[in-house]
This record gives structure tokens, C-alpha cells and sequence, in this order.
């Protein structure tokens, strides 16, 4: 019996196998497919794939699919929340809102508000006003504050309106420093989004989105 081999055929499966690698280092189900395909195609009809073997691989393309549609999934997941995260900070344009980073705050009317947050108890706090300027314009002495956020309206009294800052300082019973983080108090006049996050101005300064602490209603 004559050895017969398929030399046209498996020139044809190394032309179709180079065309689907050519295109792209990274095969997906489609050229695994055409792989596959191409594979049943082009086998020595004396000599065909192993029953055994071609279930394998139909099971491989079978995961291969699963994968590709999971990673689709996660995909427009990830697409979903990034237009929900962007339509939530859309919406904040001139609100007002406290950002877990700087120490400014807006005053525009009789009052300002602002917050900050202490590490523990403390016995004595006290809090300076500055302008734009830097010069300290009013001082509180807020006495013994509890560990956690702490919320201030400062009535402006014979002051302007506009930008001011704040300092803390807090000490416990024994007149050691307490750990001050200070919180930046304003309206959100611009969004943008950059470097793979949502960030916003609020008193002339850029922060970012997922540094906000609270927001103000109405």
C-alpha cells in the first residue's frame, strides 16, 4: 500500500494557521475556531484525529468561550460603573462639599462651615480663622472635643465673604498633641476626569472624587 501524505493540504493548514497568528499575538475563540476548523479540514484521511484528542480540544474551546464572555461581562461592568461614578460627579457641580484633604472652606452669606476630624478625646481644642491673606482673624477655643469628626459654623461677624482657612490644635489630659486631620469645605465648580479618575475643583483646587467626605443637601 502506498504512503500517502497530503503535502497540498498541510500547506494549505500552515498558510491558514500563519494568516490567523499574523494578525495578532493573542489568539481569541474565533481563531481558535478557525484553528480548529482548519485542523479537521486538512487531516490525512488514513490517519484522522483522534476521537479522545478532538473532544479535548472541543472542551478547551469550550472554556476559551466561558472566559472570553466573562471577561466581556466584567468589561461593560467596569464601563457601567465608571458612567455611574461620572453621572455622580457630574451632579455635584455647585454643591457643596467637604474633601478629606487641604483646610479651606467658603464663606458666602453670615457664615462658613468646615470640619475636621481628631484621633482621641480631647481636653482642650482650639481652632484660628485666617483670611486669604494668611492673617488670623478670629480664634475658638473649643474645649474638650470627643474623638471623630467634628462639624463648625463659623459666623463671619464683621468679616467678608469669600475663601478663609482654619488651623487646629488639640492636646489631651496630659497636654499631649492630638492628631488633627483637616477637611477642605466648598462648591464643586468643575469636574474632569484624567489619569483613570474623576477628580474636582472646589475652592480653586483639584481633588479627587474619591476623597469626598460628605455632601450638602439643598
Amino acid at each position: 500500500m502506498a504512503n500517502v501524505t497530503n503535502t497540498t493540504n498541510n500547506t494549505s493548514l500552515a498558510s491558514q494557521l500563519s494568516s490567523v497568528t499574523s494578525k495578532t499575538t493573542s489568539l481569541g475563540k474565533d481563531d481558535f475556531l478557525k484553528m480548529l476548523v482548519a485542523q479537521l479540514k486538512n487531516q490525512d484521511p488514513l490517519n484522522p484525529m483522534d476521537g479522545t484528542e478532538f473532544a479535548a480540544q472541543l472542551a478547551q474551546f469550550s472554556s476559551l468561550e466561558q472566559l472570553t464572555n466573562m471577561n466581556t461581562q466584567l468589561t461593560n461592568l467596569g464601563l457601567y460603573q465608571k458612567t455611574m461614578i461620572s453621572t455622580e460627579a457630574v451632579n455635584l457641580l455647585g454643591k457643596e462639599v467637604t474633601v478629606g484633604q487641604g483646610n479651606q472652606f467658603q464663606v458666602d452669606g453670615d457664615n462658613g462651615n468646615f470640619s475636621y476630624s481628631i484621633a482621641g478625646d480631647a481636653a482642650q481644642v482650639s481652632i484660628s480663622i485666617l483670611d486669604a491673606s494668611g492673617r488670623e482673624v478670629d480664634r475658638i477655643e473649643a474645649g474638650t472635643q470627643s474623638a471623630g469628626q467634628q462639624n463648625v459654623t463659623w459666623q463671619k461677624g464683621n468679616n467678608s465673604n469669600g475663601l478663609y482657612s482654619y488651623k487646629v490644635t488639640a492636646v489631651d489630659a496630659n497636654g499631649d498633641a492630638v492628631k488633627v486631620t483637616s477637611m477642605t469645605t466648598g462648591k464643586v465648580t468643575a469636574v474632569q476626569y484624567k489619569d483613570n479618575a474623576i477628580y474636582l475643583t472646589v475652592n480653586g483646587q483639584e481633588v479627587a472624587f474619591s476623597n469626598i467626605v460628605s455632601v450638602k443637601n439643598g
